[in-house]
């Protein structure tokens, strides 16, 4: 990066766990700068701020969208205040990166994306997987034709619930997010989210879905299934859990080969490509990639499409993101998770 560049000014909305890890990358690129940070309480924001050395605290979202000093804001809500905290700081002329899942739903995804079109700004889901290099080097090489026509994607991504440190008694408590229908709880936004976007990566929207679960007594789901079919032949066998520690890889396999991601696949250190008659390739991360969970991936993406003057990026592209919420969306149809106001 050119040190002589000016920075790009970033603002952050909500103050939760994923927000520190992104605030915590970004103090590390010498081209970025955090410059105010939002919560809905003035306590929260202040003591982010002081945390990390940001000179400004809203206690309400509303005065960092209105900002002028502020270049982008970056979104780490709940799913459910996606839509409002997105379109708040759209509608004031800032340009968003907004966690993933994107919305609570297609109709919500489509609203925001509709809003920064027609405003003419730029907008991105938060899918870091999609700008991480080893990510982006196993696409290329599907795509260049390594492994042949793709068949099989599968990937699972499930955690431990009762191992959290929220968990009492050995279970997440009702009002957690991850159970709450009111904050879009459940494995398949905030979990799901990832093997789903892995596979349609790939191989694009599908044209089937099939899925079962688990439900919670909140009516969430606790893990769920997925089958997802593609006109080609291909299939996706996908998996998601709160309730399960998983292993969380993925392979992909074609017709004259597989690829094989072990632990950490949408963060991956590695991955290994078996072709048909050839001895098996390693690839590894390059030693200036930083650590493996590194966040500066997509903040480095971001801010070269705000410089350029881009409205999305290639890497994440927002009809990508919304056909994501479509299958997400008929997901939850086929399980019958439904989330208040819907």
């Amino acid at each position: 990066m050119e040190d002589n560049r000016e920075p790009v000014r970033w603002g952050i909305l909500a103050t939760g766990g994923i927000a520190a890890s992104f605030t915590a990358n970004l103090l590390d690129m010498p081209d970025a700068e955090v410059v105010a940070v939002a919560s809905r309480t003035d306590a929260s924001a202040k003591a982010f701020a002081e945390r990390f050395g940001i000179p400004r605290a809203y206690g309400e979202w509303g005065a960092l969208a209105a900002d002028e000093d502020v270049d982008v804001v970056y979104v780490a809500t709940p799913h459910s205040a996606h839509r409002a905290a997105a379109g708040l700081c759209l509608e004031a002329g800032r340009a968003v990166l907004c966690e993933k899942a994107f919305a609570l739903n297609a109709r919500e995804a489509r609203e925001l994306v509709t809003l920064a079109r027609r405003r003419g700004l730029f907008l991105m889901e938060a899918m870091w997987m999609y700008c991480h290099p080893l990510i982006r080097r196993l696409k290329a090489l599907v795509d260049d034709g390594a492994i042949g026509e793709v068949r099989t994607v599968q990937a699972d991504f499930g955690l431990a619930g009762h191992l959290l440190p929220e968990a009492r008694n050995g279970t997440l408590p009702p009002a957690h997010r991850l159970r709450d229908p009111a904050q879009g709880g459940g494995a398949l936004l905030d979990l799901g989210v990832y093997p789903v976007s892995f596979a349609q990566l790939l191989l694009g929207e599908p044209s089937g879905v099939t899925a079962r679960a688990a439900l919670s007594n909140e009516g969430v789901d606790l893990q769920t299934g997925m089958l997802l079919s593609w006109e080609s032949g291909a299939h996706a066998v996908l998996h998601c859990s709160i309730n399960a520690g998983t292993p969380v890889t993925a392979s992909v396999t074609g017709s004259r080969g597989r690829i094989d991601i072990p632990y950490g696949f949408f963060f991956p250190d590695r991955f290994v490509l078996h072709r048909d008659g050839r001895d098996p390739e390693e690839f590894t991360a390059a030693p200036d990639d930083g650590p493996r969970d590194s966040l500066k991936h997509e903040a480095a993406e971001v801010m070269h499409r705000i410089r350029a003057g881009d409205t999305e990026s290639p890497l994440v592209p927002l009809d990508g993101t919304l056909a994501v919420m479509r299958t997400l969306d008929a997901v939850r149809e086929r399980i019958g998770v439904r989330y208040p106001g819907e």
